[in-house]
């Protein structure tokens, strides 16, 4: 692209004992250089809050597990409530979105249920931890079963037996990380749809503790051929399904007697292969002292031939499911997250913040 003279000019750029275009190439130079500078300036810091974020991440973990059990279900508490109590839009999207779901409710109530989403956050970060501790040495499962209790394993074997291979469905539910880890130690490892996150190192730490017990991250934007191969070979699929998602990829179906949009994914997946679909939720058992991992029979499918329909029907059976979970034990969900963020096209926004 040839320098405009014009521009050099208006620049102040001239000078006198030298040609316009000389100063013009003089000029152009400068801005590619300091462009190019601030570049690595920008790239250089960018870098630098990776490591950092990463260093932290590292050292929290590798701390905490270090801790006895209860001692690092307990630290996690103290880092969640901390960090909560930094977020005040985050506590105002909590307490909205109870408002929505529970319009019936009391605030009191309400802030109740929000302390208690803080607490299992923060025992889910301590078992996770832990993981290296439950898969080394001899006895992983016998360590595990200390942990976790499994229940409706025959749901599962049922849906495997189809021979079309199982989608887990589920959500953030309870102690979300711990169900498929635990459901590997059991002898039944999967593959998880995992949204990368942004920092490539933390993403690697993180999916690292994942897979200690035997499952494999498979990325969202390169999910579809990979899930057919996976489901081709009779494996397992873990999707969550019970974020907000954009109208591109999803359909509005009621949570909580709200339209909200909600992910096709499994649905159109399910439709498609024939894959059977078993919900699977992890959850606190305070009377056991112990995560209850409850495996339900396969949901049996809206097939009427009209695709979009049975795509339809079957996503509000799923988002069904996960609503009866939440009702159930509304402390174990993140209600945290703009669960109706996106609307129908011409309908204002529902959250005021």
């Amino acid at each position: 692209m040839r320098p405009d003279l014009g521009v050099c000019a208006q620049a102040g750029e001239f000078s006198i004992g030298s040609t316009p275009r000389q100063h013009c190439i003089s000029w152009a130079l400068r801005r590619r250089w300091r462009g190019r500078l601030l570049f690595c300036i920008m790239s250089a810091m960018t870098r630098v809050r990776e490591w950092l974020e990463y260093a932290a991440l590292w050292m929290v973990l590798k701390f905490a597990g270090a801790l006895p059990r209860n001692a690092a279900r307990t630290f996690g508490v103290c880092l969640s409530s901390v960090l909560f109590a930094l977020r005040p839009r985050v506590r105002r999207i909590a307490m909205f979105n109870l408002q929505l779901a529970f319009p019936d409710w009391s605030d009191a109530k309400r802030k109740s249920v929000i302390r208690g989403m803080v607490r299992q956050l923060g025992w889910m970060a301590g078992e996770f931890s832990q993981f290296p501790k439950y898969t080394r040495g001899v006895n992983a499962r016998e360590r595990l079963e200390q942990v976790v209790v499994l229940d409706g394993l025959e749901n599962f074997l049922a849906g495997e037996r189809e021979g079309k291979g199982v989608l887990f469905l589920t959500g953030h539910l309870g102690a979300w990380e711990l169900a498929p880890f635990a459901q590997a130690l059991y002898g039944h490892p999967l593959h998880f749809l995992v949204r990368p996150v942004n920092n490539a190192l933390v993403d690697a730490l993180v999916n690292f503790y994942r897979t200690l017990s035997g499952n494999k991250p498979i990325e969202k934007n390169q999910s579809a051929r990979a899930v057919l191969r996976i489901l081709g070979e009779g494996g397992t699929v873990g999707i969550l399904a019970d974020q907000n998602t954009n109208m591109e990829e999803g359909v509005f179906v009621n949570f909580f007697g709200i339209p909200a949009c909600t992910t096709t994914g499994i649905a159109r997946i399910a439709v498609h292969t024939g894959a059977a679909v078993v919900p699977g939720y992890i959850f606190w058992d305070v009377k056991a002292g112990k995560y209850r991992l409850r495996l339900a029979p396969p949901v049996e499918l809206v097939r009427s031939g009209d695709l979009e329909r049975d795509v339809l029907e079957n996503t509000a059976k799923f988002t069904r499911i996960v609503e009866e979970f939440i009702r159930q034990y509304p402390d174990q969900w993140i209600w945290v997250h703009k669960r109706w963020k996106t609307r129908p096209a011409g309908e204002k926004s529902i959250y005021p913040f």
